[in-house]
């Protein structure tokens, strides 16, 4: 039986691992033909008028500290054709008061569709300075609710749901958008999402690229290496993507509103509604794109504290259990193409399953080796297949990171995360696996979530818990 065991999980980390480095070659492919078109970046770039609008949806609670900076950063983007929607989702502090004084706020008696349901909406503001501005004042529902409300008030075929404390690089619209000029059947496009704990930011830009000091903060840009740049780069080249981050993506407006906007009743609303996209569209056998854009950076600001990243990474766990659980549909049906057949099974045996498999294999072995169950080459595949391999594909990440788009020019900077790529395989991972754990768990037992505190820097304070 022991020897059974030993096997069944020695397979499953092989499967694992074999499964990323499949991914990882995808993404050397993807990446290559992306850097030949590059070339093209090189040469001067002009709007031809023939780019759809996009349309940016704020969701803000309680950000009177920021919102002013977040709103006219938005400004500075070079893009032809974009509004800004501000929604104030119930704001208990001066959101909205903030708003009126810098922006010039009047009532504007316009009416929204009424395409997706939201709590009552209590006023839409214009801004006299700034034409393409407008802010929907809303009771509180939570951010699947506000971007449902933005969706309503929507004026573009394209929307950008953006968080209120991200930051986006000036070129970012444009190049999230490319998908849809040249692949008229896109429905969703996403970038990436990178840590900007350690960089210096001046009035909303980020200014200068830096690694943070803090530990946590620097486990979580290996992280965030690994996850973009050959987790979802190798999904998109199968066009079985079922993320894209809620901090940064690309909607076609009408699709969003067909398949039913996003989910309030649900964590992970930015997954669900990807899953759920990809449900609904192979079910009506239409044709349709769901890419990922590696170039477009969207900068935020990660936890610093242990608390804090815990509660994240439960949460996390919890929306990836709502999001698959309630698109079950997906999973090899008839018409469900790589996204039901290879990346929903693979979300649910690695993503979802995995924190169970793999804190109980290594309880296992370590308990099997401890008394004589299994021999010491066994248990030395084991070690090699859970953390040999697992450093693999981060230093190949992190070569990807190096070769492709040098963020981190620097020697010293490319030695720490050389550094934190061999740490994080030693305490770190498993740790965040029993997080997921927990996540499972309170998802099974169906236990109230809540955000907790969300500590940040930049702001100086706490943010106030939705």
């Amino acid at each position: 039986m022991t020897e059974l065991i030993t096997w069944l999980i020695l397979g499953y980390f092989i499967l694992l691992n074999g499964s990323y480095l499949a991914l990882n070659l995808l993404s050397v492919f993807a990446l290559h033909r992306n850097n030949q078109e590059k070339l093209l970046d090189a040469l001067p770039q002009a709007f031809t008028g023939l780019e759809p609008g996009i349309s940016l949806l704020v969701p803000a609670y309680n950000e009177e500290a920021t919102i002013t900076a977040s709103v006219r950063s938005m400004f500075q983007l070079t893009y032809s054709d974009f509004e800004v929607v501000v929604i104030n989702d119930g704001s208990r502090d001066n959101t909205l008061e903030v708003l009126k004084r810098e922006f010039s706020l009047l009532p504007f008696p316009e009416a929204p569709r009424e395409g997706l349901a939201t709590k009552p909406v209590r006023g839409i503001y214009r801004s006299m300075t700034y034409p393409n501005l407008r802010v929907i004042d809303k009771e509180n529902g939570g951010k699947a609710d506000s971007l449902n409300a933005g969706i309503n008030a929507a004026h573009h075929p394209l929307f950008c749901g953006v968080d209120a404390d991200s930051i986006l690089s000036r070129d970012s619209l444009q190049r999230v958008a490319k998908p849809f000029l040249t692949h008229p059947d896109t429905v969703a496009t996403g970038g990436t999402v990178r840590v900007a704990n350690g960089c210096e930011v001046i009035d909303g830009f980020l200014t200068k690229v830096g690694l943070p000091t803090n530990i946590w903060a620097l486990f979580q840009v290996v992280e965030y290496l690994r996850a973009f740049l050959f987790g979802r780069l190798g999904w998109s080249r199968l066009n079985a993507m079922l993320i894209i981050s809620g901090a940064f993506g690309l909607f076609r407006t009408e699709v969003v509103i067909a398949v039913g906007g996003y989910r309030a009743n649900t964590i992970g609303e930015d997954m669900e509604l990807v899953v759920r996209m990809h449900r609904m569209l192979r079910r009506q056998g239409k044709p349709y794109r769901i890419e990922f854009v590696p170039e477009p950076v969207c900068w935020t600001e990660a936890p610093e504290d242990r608390k804090t990243l815990k509660n994240q990474r439960v949460r996390w766990q919890r929306g990836l259990s709502e999001s698959l659980t309630s698109n079950w549909g997906l999973m090899f049906s008839r018409n469900g193409g790589t996204p039901g057949w290879l990346a929903f099974p693979f979300m649910i045996l690695f993503e979802w399953l995995g924190p169970l498999v793999e804190l109980g294999g290594y309880l296992f072995m370590l308990y099997a080796y401890a008394f004589g169950l299994v021999s010491w080459q066994a248990f030395s595949v084991f070690l090699f297949m859970a953390i040999g391999l697992g450093i693999l594909l981060s230093v190949s990440g992190l070569l990807l990171e190096e070769i492709s788009f040098r963020m981190y020019p620097k020697f010293r900077q490319l030695a720490v995360l050389a550094l934190v790529v061999v740490l994080e395989n030693f305490g770190y991972r498993q740790l965040n696996s029993w997080w997921r754990l927990l996540g499972l768990y309170r998802w099974a037992a169906q236990r109230e979530a809540k955000w907790g505190e969300m500590k940040r820097k930049g702001v100086g304070q706490p943010q106030t818990p939705r």
